[in-house]
Protein backbone atom coordinates (compact mmCIF):
# COMPACT_ATOMS: atom_id res chain seq x y z
CA UNK A 1 0.00 0.00 0.00
CA UNK A 2 1.44 3.26 -1.47
CA UNK A 3 1.48 6.79 1.25
CA UNK A 4 -1.08 8.29 -1.02
CA UNK A 5 -3.70 5.09 -0.43
CA UNK A 6 -6.37 5.05 2.20
CA UNK A 7 -5.93 3.37 5.11
CA UNK A 8 -9.14 0.53 5.30
CA UNK A 9 -11.89 1.97 7.85
CA UNK A 10 -10.88 5.18 7.48
CA UNK A 11 -12.90 8.15 6.53
CA UNK A 12 -12.16 10.54 3.99
CA UNK A 13 -13.44 13.24 5.96
CA UNK A 14 -12.18 14.42 9.25
CA UNK A 15 -12.98 17.35 11.22
CA UNK A 16 -10.08 19.44 12.23
CA UNK A 17 -12.29 22.80 14.10
CA UNK A 18 -10.41 23.87 16.92
CA UNK A 19 -11.86 22.55 20.72
CA UNK A 20 -13.42 26.19 21.99
CA UNK A 21 -11.18 26.69 25.00
CA UNK A 22 -13.15 27.34 28.40
CA UNK A 23 -13.95 30.69 29.26
CA UNK A 24 -11.05 32.05 31.65
CA UNK A 25 -12.77 32.55 34.97
CA UNK A 26 -13.62 35.97 36.68
CA UNK A 27 -11.36 37.83 39.65
CA UNK A 28 -12.99 36.34 42.77
CA UNK A 29 -15.35 39.82 43.63
CA UNK A 30 -16.94 39.43 40.25
CA UNK A 31 -17.24 35.83 40.19
CA UNK A 32 -19.00 35.68 43.69
CA UNK A 33 -21.45 38.40 42.46
CA UNK A 34 -22.42 36.31 39.60
CA UNK A 35 -24.10 33.74 42.10
CA UNK A 36 -27.13 34.69 44.04
CA UNK A 37 -25.55 34.40 47.21
CA UNK A 38 -23.16 37.58 46.20
CA UNK A 39 -26.13 39.55 44.96
CA UNK A 40 -28.14 39.64 48.06
CA UNK A 41 -24.45 40.29 50.21
CA UNK A 42 -24.17 43.71 47.74
CA UNK A 43 -27.26 44.40 48.34
CA UNK A 44 -27.30 44.24 52.34
CA UNK A 45 -23.86 45.84 52.24
CA UNK A 46 -24.97 48.55 50.06
CA UNK A 47 -28.25 48.97 52.44
CA UNK A 48 -26.82 49.07 55.04
CA UNK A 49 -24.44 51.90 54.23
CA UNK A 50 -27.82 53.35 52.71
CA UNK A 51 -29.68 53.30 56.12
CA UNK A 52 -26.38 55.11 57.51
CA UNK A 53 -26.98 58.18 55.05
CA UNK A 54 -30.37 58.26 55.58
CA UNK A 55 -29.97 58.05 59.41
CA UNK A 56 -26.85 60.87 59.76
CA UNK A 57 -29.08 63.02 57.00
CA UNK A 58 -32.22 63.23 59.49
CA UNK A 59 -29.89 63.71 62.33
CA UNK A 60 -28.52 67.12 60.36
CA UNK A 61 -31.80 67.57 60.01
CA UNK A 62 -33.08 68.08 63.20
CA UNK A 63 -30.57 71.34 63.49
CA UNK A 64 -33.22 73.03 61.54
CA UNK A 65 -35.15 73.40 64.73
CA UNK A 66 -32.40 75.37 66.29
CA UNK A 67 -32.28 78.00 63.79
CA UNK A 68 -30.83 79.14 60.34
CA UNK A 69 -27.42 80.20 62.16
CA UNK A 70 -26.85 76.32 63.42
CA UNK A 71 -28.75 74.88 60.34
CA UNK A 72 -26.39 76.82 58.12
CA UNK A 73 -22.94 75.96 60.42
CA UNK A 74 -24.08 72.51 59.86
CA UNK A 75 -24.68 73.10 56.04
CA UNK A 76 -20.87 74.69 55.85
CA UNK A 77 -19.07 72.14 58.18
CA UNK A 78 -20.24 69.42 55.54
CA UNK A 79 -18.25 71.60 52.64
CA UNK A 80 -15.35 71.80 55.10
CA UNK A 81 -14.83 68.50 55.91
CA UNK A 82 -11.10 67.66 56.64
CA UNK A 83 -10.63 71.25 55.95
CA UNK A 84 -7.03 72.64 55.37
CA UNK A 85 -5.94 68.96 55.01
CA UNK A 86 -8.16 68.95 52.12
CA UNK A 87 -9.64 71.52 49.81
CA UNK A 88 -12.85 72.51 50.68
CA UNK A 89 -15.91 70.29 49.11
CA UNK A 90 -13.40 67.49 48.25
CA UNK A 91 -14.39 64.79 50.66
CA UNK A 92 -18.17 65.98 50.51
CA UNK A 93 -17.56 65.11 46.78
CA UNK A 94 -15.78 61.68 47.40
CA UNK A 95 -19.16 60.94 49.70
CA UNK A 96 -21.35 61.49 47.61
CA UNK A 97 -19.50 59.92 44.63
CA UNK A 98 -19.62 57.19 47.28
CA UNK A 99 -23.24 57.15 47.66
CA UNK A 100 -24.06 57.03 43.88
CA UNK A 101 -22.27 54.32 43.45
CA UNK A 102 -23.94 52.32 46.85
CA UNK A 103 -26.81 53.37 44.86
CA UNK A 104 -26.06 52.29 41.80
CA UNK A 105 -24.99 48.57 43.15
CA UNK A 106 -27.87 48.16 45.17
CA UNK A 107 -30.43 48.95 41.90
CA UNK A 108 -28.43 46.63 39.72
CA UNK A 109 -27.79 43.71 42.27
CA UNK A 110 -31.76 44.15 43.11
CA UNK A 111 -32.69 44.16 38.87
CA UNK A 112 -30.46 41.02 38.40
CA UNK A 113 -31.51 38.94 41.32
CA UNK A 114 -35.33 39.33 40.18
CA UNK A 115 -34.01 38.31 36.87
CA UNK A 116 -32.41 34.95 38.12
CA UNK A 117 -35.07 34.44 40.65
CA UNK A 118 -37.61 34.62 37.42
CA UNK A 119 -35.53 32.56 35.21
CA UNK A 120 -35.14 29.91 38.14
CA UNK A 121 -39.04 29.99 38.88
CA UNK A 122 -40.62 30.72 35.85
CA UNK A 123 -44.84 30.00 36.51
CA UNK A 124 -46.57 33.26 37.82
CA UNK A 125 -47.52 33.17 41.50
CA UNK A 126 -51.12 32.02 42.59
CA UNK A 127 -53.56 34.32 44.49
CA UNK A 128 -52.91 32.60 47.57
CA UNK A 129 -48.88 32.82 47.80
CA UNK A 130 -49.93 36.94 46.74
CA UNK A 131 -51.97 37.56 49.30
CA UNK A 132 -49.76 35.75 51.97
CA UNK A 133 -46.83 37.96 51.03
CA UNK A 134 -45.73 40.69 52.37
CA UNK A 135 -47.16 44.21 51.41
CA UNK A 136 -43.87 46.05 51.57
CA UNK A 137 -41.88 43.68 49.56
CA UNK A 138 -44.35 43.44 47.17
CA UNK A 139 -43.68 46.80 46.73
CA UNK A 140 -40.23 46.93 46.84
CA UNK A 141 -39.90 47.97 42.93
CA UNK A 142 -42.24 50.81 42.99
CA UNK A 143 -41.27 52.23 46.45
CA UNK A 144 -37.84 51.91 44.77
CA UNK A 145 -38.54 54.41 41.45
CA UNK A 146 -40.58 56.55 43.80
CA UNK A 147 -37.55 56.65 45.75
CA UNK A 148 -35.30 57.57 42.76
CA UNK A 149 -37.79 60.11 41.46
CA UNK A 150 -37.95 61.85 44.94
CA UNK A 151 -34.00 62.08 45.40
CA UNK A 152 -34.01 63.33 41.84
CA UNK A 153 -36.17 65.99 43.00
CA UNK A 154 -34.80 66.71 46.10
CA UNK A 155 -31.36 67.41 44.67
CA UNK A 156 -32.38 69.91 41.55
CA UNK A 157 -34.73 71.77 44.63
CA UNK A 158 -31.86 72.02 47.18
CA UNK A 159 -28.46 71.51 45.76
CA UNK A 160 -28.83 72.93 42.32
CA UNK A 161 -31.75 75.00 42.89
CA UNK A 162 -33.55 74.93 39.36
CA UNK A 163 -37.12 73.56 40.60
CA UNK A 164 -39.67 74.08 43.31
CA UNK A 165 -37.71 76.53 44.82
CA UNK A 166 -40.29 78.76 45.89
CA UNK A 167 -39.18 82.70 46.59
CA UNK A 168 -36.15 81.84 44.98
CA UNK A 169 -32.93 80.00 45.36
CA UNK A 170 -29.59 81.31 47.00
CA UNK A 171 -26.15 79.42 47.27
CA UNK A 172 -25.10 78.50 51.00
CA UNK A 173 -28.60 80.37 51.92
CA UNK A 174 -29.48 76.61 52.87
CA UNK A 175 -31.93 77.07 56.02
CA UNK A 176 -33.42 79.70 54.13
CA UNK A 177 -33.90 77.84 50.89
CA UNK A 178 -35.47 74.50 52.75
CA UNK A 179 -38.05 77.15 54.22
CA UNK A 180 -39.06 78.61 51.01
CA UNK A 181 -39.33 74.93 49.51
CA UNK A 182 -41.48 73.52 51.97
CA UNK A 183 -44.13 76.51 52.80
CA UNK A 184 -45.30 75.52 49.20
CA UNK A 185 -48.10 72.98 49.49
CA UNK A 186 -46.95 71.11 46.41
CA UNK A 187 -43.58 70.93 47.62
CA UNK A 188 -44.20 69.64 50.96
CA UNK A 189 -46.74 67.05 49.73
CA UNK A 190 -43.72 65.46 47.42
CA UNK A 191 -41.68 65.27 50.46
CA UNK A 192 -44.35 63.59 52.81
CA UNK A 193 -44.95 60.81 49.72
CA UNK A 194 -41.12 60.37 49.45
CA UNK A 195 -41.30 59.72 53.29
CA UNK A 196 -43.80 57.69 52.71
CA UNK A 197 -42.04 55.72 49.84
CA UNK A 198 -38.87 55.82 51.46
CA UNK A 199 -40.73 54.40 55.19
CA UNK A 200 -42.15 51.59 52.86
CA UNK A 201 -38.62 50.56 51.42
CA UNK A 202 -36.75 50.91 54.55
CA UNK A 203 -38.82 48.88 56.62
CA UNK A 204 -38.89 45.46 54.33
CA UNK A 205 -34.78 46.59 54.07
CA UNK A 206 -34.21 46.65 57.21
CA UNK A 207 -36.74 43.28 57.96
CA UNK A 208 -34.94 41.20 55.13
CA UNK A 209 -30.87 42.66 55.69
CA UNK A 210 -30.42 39.73 58.02
CA UNK A 211 -31.75 37.09 56.09
CA UNK A 212 -30.00 38.36 53.02
CA UNK A 213 -26.41 37.96 55.31
CA UNK A 214 -27.64 34.41 56.48
CA UNK A 215 -28.53 35.75 59.88
CA UNK A 216 -32.31 34.16 59.39
CA UNK A 217 -32.83 32.04 62.61
CA UNK A 218 -36.37 32.27 63.77
CA UNK A 219 -35.57 32.55 67.30
CA UNK A 220 -34.65 36.47 66.39
CA UNK A 221 -37.61 37.20 64.00
CA UNK A 222 -39.11 39.71 66.51
CA UNK A 223 -35.97 41.01 67.08
CA UNK A 224 -35.71 41.78 63.35
CA UNK A 225 -39.02 43.40 62.65
CA UNK A 226 -38.65 45.51 66.12
CA UNK A 227 -35.69 46.59 64.36
CA UNK A 228 -37.53 47.02 61.46
CA UNK A 229 -40.32 48.96 62.87
CA UNK A 230 -38.34 50.69 65.06
CA UNK A 231 -35.56 52.35 62.66
CA UNK A 232 -38.45 53.12 60.03
CA UNK A 233 -40.64 55.03 62.64
CA UNK A 234 -37.80 56.87 64.05
CA UNK A 235 -35.87 57.95 60.85
CA UNK A 236 -39.14 58.75 58.62
CA UNK A 237 -41.32 59.57 61.33
CA UNK A 238 -38.73 62.40 62.40
CA UNK A 239 -38.54 63.66 58.28
CA UNK A 240 -41.86 63.86 58.80
CA UNK A 241 -41.74 66.92 60.83
CA UNK A 242 -39.84 68.74 58.99
CA UNK A 243 -42.56 69.73 55.94
CA UNK A 244 -45.46 69.79 58.64
CA UNK A 245 -43.14 72.24 60.85
CA UNK A 246 -42.71 74.94 58.17
CA UNK A 247 -46.57 75.13 57.12
CA UNK A 248 -47.89 75.14 60.60
CA UNK A 249 -45.10 77.66 61.01
CA UNK A 250 -43.14 76.20 63.68
CA UNK A 251 -39.74 76.67 61.35
CA UNK A 252 -40.07 80.22 59.76
CA UNK A 253 -37.79 82.58 58.64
Amino acid sequence: MTATQEAPGLTKNIDVRPINKPKKPLPFPLSLYQTAVGKKWVMALTGIGIMGFVFAHMIGNLKMYLGAEEYNTYAESLRELLHPIMPKHVVLWVMRFGMIGMFAFHIHSAYTLTLMNRRSKPQRYSRQDYVAANYASRTMRVSGILLAAFLLMHLANLTWGKVLTGKGFVEGEVYANVIHSLEQPLVAALYIVGQLALASHLFHGAWSIFQSLGINNPRYNGLRKGFAYGFTALVCGLNLTFPVAVLAGIVKL
